[in-house]
C-alpha cells in the first residue's frame, strides 16, 4: 500500500494533469474562427421563437 501512496499515486495524479492541460492548450492549434471566444450577442430568430412557443403554466 506504501508503494500506491509514493509512487503510483501521484503518478495517476500528473498524468490526468498532463492530459488535461494538453486538451486545454489545444485551442492554440485550432484555426482562427474555432479558436475565437464564444459569441454573446443576442441569438436570432429560432431562438426567439422557441421562447415565444413555449406553453404559459402559471397557475393563476
Amino acid at each position: 500500500m506504501q508503494i500506491f501512496r509514493q509512487y503510483i499515486a501521484p503518478l495517476i495524479v500528473v498524468i490526468i494533469f498532463l492530459i488535461a492541460m494538453v486538451a486545454v492548450s489545444a485551442r492554440i492549434f485550432l484555426p482562427g474562427d474555432l479558436a475565437a471566444p464564444a459569441p454573446t450577442e443576442e441569438l436570432s430568430y429560432p431562438q426567439e421563437e422557441a421562447i415565444l412557443s413555449t406553453p404559459d403554466v402559471s397557475l393563476s
